[in-house]
């Protein structure tokens, strides 16, 4: 048994290594070959002798396919934002600021890129991952630990011998590289799936996603750039002999005098993932000449970044500094602007929406931007075509708004050539051939056709069994098409109406599958009253507005005999909603869909227990939450606000009633109360209010 335990703790080790070399260093030392035979050994030994199983194996490293739910955990410390500026000028006021904060001692300014991914914070005890959650609020975040465990560039354990602290938390970026993110697009696309913006979206979905052999299988990567040590941690034995020699002092020295800049570079000892695009500044002339230089060669990165973070070097003089309400007074972040080039517009074409808008698209010649290669951009609406004064030819300049979603934002007039011809925006469906209507207020054109324009169909379905609609979580966009294609269903009611031998059709292999899909439709029929008014697909009826009319109304029956003094009475609900409400219920078509989805045991009204739970002791009242919580979580306290009568709201404005706060609540979110006169209660002054 010990030569078993020493084999395994061998190739554990040897395993560990060989990715740091793989993965961080970019500098392997065995074929793949020899990597695959060595964690075959090591699974066999695993499988055999599960006595010795380790979350923090190598082998860990593919996922499990089993759901999980992320808890949210609260931050030892708070996870701030930092100041943005696109302004070269507030680079110089920054400094200045710091150098007067500093009264004139010298400082160094530590340049480093800025990532363009998701937030994490990582937490070691004694050498091993042992959480990992996400930024969150900056109060609270998810633990993601076991799909973190899958991301190969972070380590599991770090280097034996190279002096790390007992306990510490180190934080960074969680990106997808270029090449990940268009293979995973171009096999969305294959899939006639919807694809991902960016590689920001694409890697905080992947990062989200309830099962970590996904997230193993997309091949996310990190970047780590801030280390926080705690004050009294003791220093593992570096191989040199004695206790770890951090930043070049002794170990009692070095919790006193910490050093950013130093303090990453020991971590890339231990074994992480450190930018080579760092440089310590110690002039605002070294800033401006790193900016200057990475503007440009970040085209050249294989990972997205959108800007330069500065931070002073010194943590002594960082904490001397301090922190705003928002940010820390040590750093700032500058982005970078747009990136911008000119290229030919070939056609628009135009995408019918879910709720039939009219969404123009400009074809263009390919052209590399922010590091895609990019051939189409929205064109919005027909007031943003006429503001360009579009022709077919002209030379458009294109930008990734914020390095996301490509748009043509001006025309080079001076290579237009006679003869062009303008665009004008269409006055009939694309798909469907109806005159096109555009509502009062709205920016948009719609096609009115609600019930017989093919997408409008396909999209109300896949509303329809959406999570925060009906949740029929065993169909998707790619299931809807394929029904709708062999004839199975034309309405949102249809589903109810399929049964396993159509839906499996002449494969025996989907039966399996084709009994899920029904088994799941059958079980809607238990969601919500208000999760139904929001399902039905009521054009500008989103999910607040939803239950807001539910709770009103109480049944699909008065809902639908609502006049319009009665929902304009509804808070929330305007004239627009209002008459969207009545149209959807005039359409004749509508109503035999409704009447058809009761047939089959929808909910159609508030359930009793529903009813007895709600009261009005809220009404009117709009609800800020912050911070962490002891007796119930967030999720549960906004479902007691809505339940009596009031309204969570996102952010503090002088309508806000008050703020129920928590432990850690947001010094933003703090400040601005109390400068605005907004009550602050606590979690048991809420309850004895709903007593």
């Amino acid at each position: 048994m010990e030569d078993v335990s020493g084999r395994i703790e061998q190739l554990r080790k040897e395993l560990h290594q060989h990715n740091y070399n793989y993965y961080v260093l970019n500098q392997p030392t065995i074929s793949d070959y020899e990597f695959d035979q060595m964690m075959h050994e090591l699974e066999d030994l695993e499988r055999q002798h599960p006595e010795y199983a380790d979350p923090n194996s190598p082998t860990q490293r593919v996922g499990s396919d089993l759901n999980q739910s992320f808890k949210q955990v609260p931050h030892k410390y708070p996870m701030l934002s930092l100041a943005n500026t696109y302004n070269e000028d507030e680079i110089r006021d920054f400094y200045e600021r710091v150098s007067n904060g500093l009264a004139g001692e010298d400082f160094e300014i530590v340049a480093e890129m800025k990532y363009d991914g998701l937030s994490i914070s990582l937490t070691y005890v004694d050498g091993e991952l042992t959480q990992a959650v996400t930024r969150g609020d900056g109060v609270v975040g998810d633990d993601v630990t076991a799909n973190v465990r899958t991301i190969r560039s972070i380590p599991l354990k770090l280097k034996e011998g190279s002096g790390y602290p007992n306990e510490f938390e180190i934080r960074g970026e969680i990106l997808m590289p270029w090449t990940s993110f268009e293979a995973l697009n171009a096999e969305r696309e294959a899939k006639e799936e919807p694809l991902f913006a960016n590689p920001r979206n694409a890697a905080s979905g992947t990062l989200k996603s309830q099962k970590s052999e996904l997230v193993a299988a997309r091949k996310l990567d990190a970047f780590l750039y801030y280390l926080i040590v705690p004050e009294g941690a003791t220093m593992q034995a570096s191989s040199s002999g004695g206790m770890a020699d951090l930043f070049g002092m002794t170990s009692e020295q070095a919790f006193v005098n910490e050093y950013h800049y130093e303090g990453l570079m020991k971590a890339k000892e231990w074994g992480f993932k450190i930018s080579d695009g760092m440089k310590k500044c110690k002039s605002i002339d070294d800033i401006m000449d790193f900016i200057n230089y990475w503007d440009k060669e970040r085209k050249n990165l294989p990972v997205a970044t959108d800007g330069v973070v500065l931070k002073v070097n010194s943590l002594r003089q960082q904490r001397h500094l301090g922190y705003t309400a928002k940010s820390p007074r040590w750093a700032i972040a500058y982005k970078f602007k747009a990136e911008r080039e000119c290229t030919r517009l070939n056609e628009v074409t135009y995408q019918v929406g879910r709720t039939g808008a009219i969404t123009p698209v400009a074809n263009m010649d390919p052209v590399q931007l922010a590091g895609t290669m990019v051939k189409r951009a929205s064109l919005h609406n027909a007031d943003v075509i006429n503001e360009l004064d579009l022709y077919i030819g002209d030379m458009v300049y294109v930008e990734k708004g914020g390095e996301i979603i490509p748009k043509v934002v001006g025309v080079n007039k001076d290579k237009r050539e006679p003869g062009m011809q303008k665009v004008e925006f269409i006055t009939h469906c694309p798909e469907c051939g109806a005159p096109l209507v555009r509502y009062e207020g709205e920016a948009a054109h719609y096609c009115p056709n609600e019930t017989g324009c093919p997408p409008q169909i396909k999209g109300r379905i896949e509303h329809y069994i959406s999570r925060k609609a009906m949740n029929i979580d065993s169909l998707g966009p790619e299931t809807v098409d394929d029904f709708y294609q062999r004839g199975l269903i034309h309405d949102i009611a249809d589903l109810y109406q399929l049964t396993i031998a159509q839906v499996a059709g002449f494969n025996k292999n989907r039966v399996v599958s084709a009994t899920k899909a029904v088994e799941a439709i059958k079980n809607s029929v238990n969601v919500p009253f208000e999760r139904v008014v929001f399902a039905i697909g009521i054009r500008f009826v989103g999910e607040t507005t939803a239950k807001l009319l539910a709770r009103k109304f109480k049944t699909m029956e008065a809902l639908r005999h609502a006049t319009l003094e009665q929902l304009l009475d509804v808070d929330g609900v305007g004239q627009v909603i209002a008459e969207s409400v009545i149209r959807y219920f005039a359409d004749e078509k509508n109503q035999i869909i409704i009447e058809r989805l009761a047939a089959a045991g929808v909910q159609m009204q508030m359930s009793e227990e529903e009813l007895a739970g709600h009261t009005d002791k809220l009404a009117g009242q709009s609800i800020v939450i912050s911070g962490v919580f002891q007796h119930h979580s967030r999720d549960e306290y906004k479902a007691m606000i809505e339940k009596n009568g009031g309204k969570n709201v996102g952010s503090i404005s002088a309508k806000t009633s008050f703020v129920l706060a928590g432990d850690n609540m947001g010094p933003a979110k703090l400040e601005k109360a109390q400068k605005l006169g907004v009550k602050i209660v606590n979690e048991d002054e809420f309850l004895q209010m709903l007593a």
